[in-house]
């Protein structure tokens, strides 16, 4: 049973399907894109969370690649630890964009808005 997402009994337009929880190893993240989002998806305690897959740093598309410790993401290519709750970084700066999470049965979805560029 997940902890920090809405179970619900249907999901809106908004929600997007990204795979059953049986697809989610415990520690292990999955890297997923939902318009045109790249986006890191992990399963810790029974909970999922979902964050934005780009690290800050230097733009690497590797936090799904990242290990897990004490709730924090460690991105692999340069050790730089995101909060998997806040997205925000271990000394409590701006990090990760979070994304919601539900569920339906056994399925994950995630809301993501699409970018919206004003140039």
């Amino acid at each position: 049973m997940t902890k920090n997402s809405n179970h619900l009994n249907n999901i809106d337009d908004d929600f997007t399907f990204i795979c059953t929880l049986d697809d989610l190893e415990e520690g292990i993240g999955k890297r997923f894109i939902i318009n045109d989002v790249e986006i890191a998806v992990f399963k810790i305690k029974s909970e999922v969370f979902a964050l934005n897959n780009i690290c800050p740093h230097q733009q690497t598309h590797l936090i799904y690649d990242g290990f897990i410790e004490n709730d924090l993401v460690v991105c692999p290519a340069h050790g730089w630890k995101f909060n998997v709750k806040t997205g925000k970084k271990s000394s409590g700066g701006n990090g990760l964009t979070t994304y919601p999470v539900a569920f339906l049965k056994n399925k994950v979805y995630v809301k993501v808005h699409q970018k919206i560029f004003n140039w």
